[in-house]
Order: C-alpha cells, then sequence, then structure tokens
C-alpha cells in the first residue's frame, strides 16, 4: 500500500466526510454542494464520453441522459432532505445508502490492497476478490449503529438490504471503471487528491442512493 497516497485519501476522504455531515444538518449546504457535485460530474462525463464516442450526436445524448438522470438524484435528495424533512425515515434512506457506499469504497480499498490476491475483473485490473469482499464485510459494521433507527424494518431485511446497496455501488465503481478503460484514463479528473475526479468518488453513490431509497421505501 503506497502511503503518501493513503495519507491523502484518508485526508480527502476526512474532509468529504464534514461536508458529508454539514450537508444533512444545513440545507443551504446540501444544495450548494449539490449543484457544485453536479456540474463538474457533468462536465467529468463529458469528458468521458468525448474520449470514448466518435459522432457528436451520440456525445449530446449521453450529456443528456446523465443530467436528467443527475437531475432526479438531486430532486430526490431535495425532497427526502428538505422537502419532506418531517419524515426522518427518508433523511435516514438516503443517509445510510450513502454510508454503505463510502464503507464499500474504503472496505473494497483496505481489504484489497492488504490482502491483494485475484483480480475481480478484467475491466479493472486493481479490483480483487479481497477487495470486493472488504467491501461487503465494512457496510455490515454500520447495522449494530442503525439497527435502533430503523423501527419499523426487520434486522434481516436491513442486512439483505445492506448487501444489496453495496453489491450496486461496486457495480457503479466497476461501470465507470470500464468508461475509464475505454477512455484510456485512470481518474476522471484530478480535482480530490487521492481519488481524482468527483465521479471517481460518486460513481457507487449515484447508483446506490436511488437503490438504497426505493428498497427501504418498499418495506
Amino acid at each position: 500500500m503506497n502511503i503518501n497516497s493513503f495519507i491523502k485519501r484518508f485526508v480527502t476522504s476526512f474532509l468529504l466526510l464534514i461536508l458529508f455531515i454539514c450537508m444533512f444538518y444545513y440545507n443551504i449546504i446540501l444544495i450548494i454542494s449539490l449543484i457544485l457535485l453536479g456540474i463538474q460530474a457533468l462536465f467529468e462525463m463529458n469528458n468521458l464520453f468525448f474520449k470514448i464516442l466518435k459522432k457528436k450526436f451520440y456525445i449530446l445524448l449521453c450529456n443528456i441522459l446523465s443530467f436528467i438522470y443527475l437531475f432526479f438524484i438531486f430532486i430526490l435528495i431535495y425532497y427526502a432532505v428538505i422537502k419532506e424533512n418531517y419524515i426522518q425515515e427518508y433523511k435516514l434512506y438516503i443517509f445510510y445508502s450513502i454510508l454503505i457506499s463510502i464503507c464499500s469504497d474504503v472496505g473494497g480499498y483496505i481489504i484489497g490492497n492488504i490482502f491483494k490476491g485475484k483480480n475481480l475483473i478484467k475491466i479493472s485490473p486493481n479490483k480483487t476478490i479481497s477487495g470486493s469482499i472488504g467491501s461487503f464485510l465494512f457496510p455490515i459494521c454500520l447495522i449494530p449503529i442503525f439497527i435502533s433507527d430503523f423501527q419499523n424494518i426487520s434486522l434481516n431485511y436491513l442486512i439483505i438490504s445492506t448487501f444489496v446497496i453495496s453489491f450496486i455501488s461496486q457495480a457503479g465503481d466497476l461501470f465507470f471503471s470500464y468508461l475509464k478503460r475505454m477512455a484510456k484514463i485512470k481518474d476522471t479528473g484530478n480535482i480530490l487528491p487521492g481519488h481524482g475526479g468527483i465521479l471517481d468518488r460518486i460513481d457507487s453513490i449515484i447508483f446506490s442512493v436511488p437503490l438504497g431509497f426505493f428498497i427501504f421505501n418498499l418495506y
């Protein structure tokens, strides 16, 4: 494990965690952060599409679809955290889903670098089977902390949901790894030391949040 890279990644993650917590306590910070993160993510997506696709029509189409999807997530978070703030379960569903993605990423990075081992899939040479196992194990640590908050959800359902959301988080990470491999780039940007671009940080979250919100509302 590269110590300098780990330190940069840890410091950046710590600062992002502080921002993340503030977003759920201060609505103005949430709105501004979502807008800025969305703009930067769309910019990085455009760069990806520009490197992968040759025809301008397909690039434009992908950008439009990306904007619609990110706008959908923006509205979902706004509805859950601000508009329906009196329904505390909605905020919890979003908060918990994001934490699962963060723990999956951290678990995959730490366990993968410690144990290494066989490659998980060809499209992402840095992803290992041990890292994937770590990505499933770390989110489980959240369950004892949040079980009392999920009063209307059974323990078995919470465990299964945590595994499913973690799986989707990893799938989202692999999906963007595949796009970066096609674009022949390592990171989508360099705005976050130790992480790369905004898209490198939220690639799993943008898939896990809608799914998590749906799964917990389904119960």
